[in-house]
């Protein structure tokens, strides 16, 4: 069975990813969670960063790159529908490599509320565009999920927008504030959630960002 490296649960929007799709598809893994600030990543990470998939000899060590390796191995990962998986792609893509705003002010910690200084532009045309892709997602193909009636890697990529969405309350149309709710009421996002909730550890580079750009309103989370 492989090992996902994965870091804390309250804090890895990148962990999350792997770790939804291969819990939603029903892959089977060993989680392995390393917390931040460990020396030890680059014991089983190359970079040095996590997601890590470890299945045997292969060593994956991005998610879309774990993505794509599971697609080879299990169906599921990405639609069935020529013209859904080629959208998917592209949007799976664009987040994994953009939002830059989005990822900067509202960095995912989970199990706090906080009330921004203010919303920048930017972080509004990021969360403008989020709000296209999923409602252009969701009216092409159907629904309820991004595209099509099935989990898939795309939604896997986005889901830990819901989290940062539900941390900070950037504004969303009400569509894909549905769409959010959707997610987080998924049984394996409870489950993150939960966990999340549960961590007493602290990473101080990541506590110092929901600082930078808001007042937190509630913590959630259990104290040591």
């Amino acid at each position: 069975m492989a090992d996902l490296y994965i870091a804390n649960k309250n804090y890895s929007s990148w962990s999350l990813r792997p770790w939804i799709l291969m819990r939603m598809l029903d892959i089977p893994f060993d989680e392995r969670l390393v917390p931040f600030g460990s020396t030890s990543f680059l014991s089983f990470s190359p970079t040095g960063k996590v997601p890590c998939l470890v299945d045997g000899a292969s060593r994956v060590w991005d998610s879309m790159g774990i993505a794509e390796y599971l697609a080879e191995r299990h169906a599921g990962v990405w639609p069935a529908d020529g013209e859904a998986r080629a959208w998917a792609r592209c949007a799976a893509a664009e987040m994994h490599s953009g939002f830059v705003a989005l990822r900067d002010v509202c960095s995912m910690n989970c199990g706090v509320r906080v009330r921004l200084a203010t919303i920048t532009p930017a972080l509004q045309k990021d969360a403008a565009r989020i709000g296209e892709l999923w409602m252009e997602g969701l009216q092409r193909f159907g629904g309820p999920f991004l595209a099509g009636d099935r989990f898939t890697a795309v939604d896997a990529f986005f889901a830990p927008v819901a989290f940062r969405w539900q941390t900070y309350g950037f504004p969303l149309p009400p569509e894909a504030q549905a769409y959010a709710e959707r997610l987080l009421g998924l049984a394996p996002m409870r489950d993150w959630y939960a966990a999340a909730l549960a961590e007493t550890w602290r990473d101080a580079e990541h506590e110092a960002d929901i600082h930078r750009h808001g007042t937190v309103t509630q913590d959630l989370r259990a104290t040591a």
